[in-house]
C-alpha cells in the first residue's frame, strides 16, 4: 500500500461510525438499488448485498416482478420491491397506464426517496425504454432532494441521452468501465476517447468537467476517481479474473459509504469534523473502490480463474477489517 493510499484511507477510517448501543434501526445507512430485469436478476442483487454486508442498516432492491421474484430466493436479508415495469410485448393485451405510463411507475419509488439516504440505478437495469424513462424521472426527484446516487452499467446510457439530469450535480457518482467511459465521452463530448477508456487521469478530469462536477469512478488498472478539480488514484492491488459482475460490488460499497457521510454530516457521534463535506463525496468512492478491490484480491486467492462475482460478496467484511477496521467509540 503506497503512503498516499494509507493516508486517504486514513480520512476514509473517519466517516465511519462506530457501532454504539444509542444508534437506531436506519440511521448507519438506507440505500436502495434499482435495477433487475427479466434477464439480470444478479447484478441488483450483488449490489445491495454488498451494501449491507459493509454495513448499511437497510439494504433495498426495486425490480421488476418478474425478477424481484427470483432475487427474493437469494436471500431473506435484502428489501425487494417489485415496482419497476418492462415495456409489454406487442402481442400482449393493452395493459393499464399504471404498468405503462413511466410517471405513474415512477411516483411510487419517488414515494420512497425521503426514507432513503443512497441510490444505486443500473445494475441490471438493461436498455428497456420504459426503464430508462422511469429511472429518469427518479433522478429527476433525487436532484431535487441533492441525494446522493450511484450510477453505473445502463444507468449510465440515461446520462448519455440525457446528460441535463446529471450536469452540476454534486452528489452523482458515475462508475464507467472501460468501454462505458469512451461511450460517455463520446455521447457528452462528441468524439471518440482514444484507446476507449482514460489513458490518464487528466481525461477523467476532463469529462467531469464537461458533466460539471459530476464525480467518475473509471475502473481499471487503476482507479481514476475525480470530481475535475481534485483526483484520486487507487492502486490497491486486485484479483486477476474479470469476471462480470465485480462492479456491482463497488457500487453497492460506494452507496454504504456515502450511507456513513449522511450520518456524519448529520454530527450522529462525536467525530470531531475534521472532513470537509466538500470531499467527502469523493472519499466515499475511494472507500468503496479500495474495498472492492482487496475483495477481489482475497477471493481471487481463493478461488484463481474459477472466480465469480458472489466470491466478492464473501469477502466484504473481510476487505473491510483488512483496509479500515473498526473505529474506536
Amino acid at each position: 500500500m503506497s503512503p498516499a493510499t494509507r493516508d486517504i484511507l486514513g480520512k476514509v477510517r473517519q466517516m465511519v461510525p462506530p457501532m454504539l448501543e444509542r444508534f437506531h434501526k436506519g440511521q448507519l445507512g438506507r440505500v436502495a438499488v434499482i435495477g433487475g430485469s427479466e434477464d439480470y436478476t444478479g447484478a441488483p442483487y450483488f449490489s445491495a448485498m454488498a451494501s449491507a454486508r459493509l454495513g448499511c442498516d437497510m439494504s433495498h432492491l426495486i425490480c421488476t416482478p418478474g425478477a424481484a421474484a427470483v432475487i427474493k430466493t437469494y436471500s431473506p436479508n435484502i428489501m425487494v420491491h417489485p415496482l419497476m415495469r418492462q415495456s409489454p410485448s406487442p402481442s400482449s393485451p393493452s395493459p393499464p397506464a399504471s404498468e405503462t405510463d413511466p410517471g405513474q411507475i415512477s411516483s411510487k419509488i419517488i414515494e420512497m426517496l425521503p426514507r432513503l439516504h443512497v441510490l444505486v440505478i443500473g445494475p441490471g437495469l438493461g436498455r428497456d425504454p420504459l426503464m430508462q424513462e422511469t429511472c429518469a424521472k427518479v433522478l429527476a426527484a433525487a436532484r431535487e432532494r441533492k441525494m446522493p446516487v450511484v450510477l453505473d452499467a445502463d444507468a449510465l446510457a440515461i446520462v448519455i441521452s440525457k446528460p441535463e439530469l446529471v450536469k452540476g450535480w454534486r452528489e452523482v457518482v458515475l462508475t464507467p468501465n472501460v468501454v462505458e467511459f469512451g461511450r460517455l465521452w463520446k455521447g457528452v463530448k462528441s468524439e471518440d476517447a482514444k484507446g476507449g477508456g482514460a489513458e490518464s487521469s487528466a481525461q477523467v478530469e476532463e469529462l467531469c468537467k464537461a458533466l460539471d462536477g459530476v464525480t467518475i469512478v473509471q475502473k481499471g488498472g487503476k482507479d481514476f476517481i475525480s470530481n475535475g478539480e481534485t483526483t484520486l488514484t487507487v492502486d490497491l492491488k486486485g484479483g486477476l479474473k474479470r469476471s462480470g459482475g465485480q462492479g456491482d460490488t463497488l457500487t453497492g460499497s460506494i452507496a454504504t459509504f456515502l450511507g456513513w457521510r449522511a450520518a456524519y454530516l448529520e454530527g450522529l457521534w462525536d467525530h470531531g469534523g475534521h472532513l470537509k463535506e466538500e470531499e467527502m463525496l469523493g472519499l466515499a468512492a475511494f472507500g468503496g473502490a479500495a474495498i472492492t478491490r482487496e475483495c477481489s484480491r482475497l477471493a481471487f486467492e481463493q478461488k484463481g480463474r474459477s472466480l465469480q462475482a458472489s466470491d466478492l460478496t464473501e469477502q466484504v467484511h473481510i476487505a473491510f477489517n483488512n483496509l479500515i477496521g473498526e473505529p474506536s467509540s
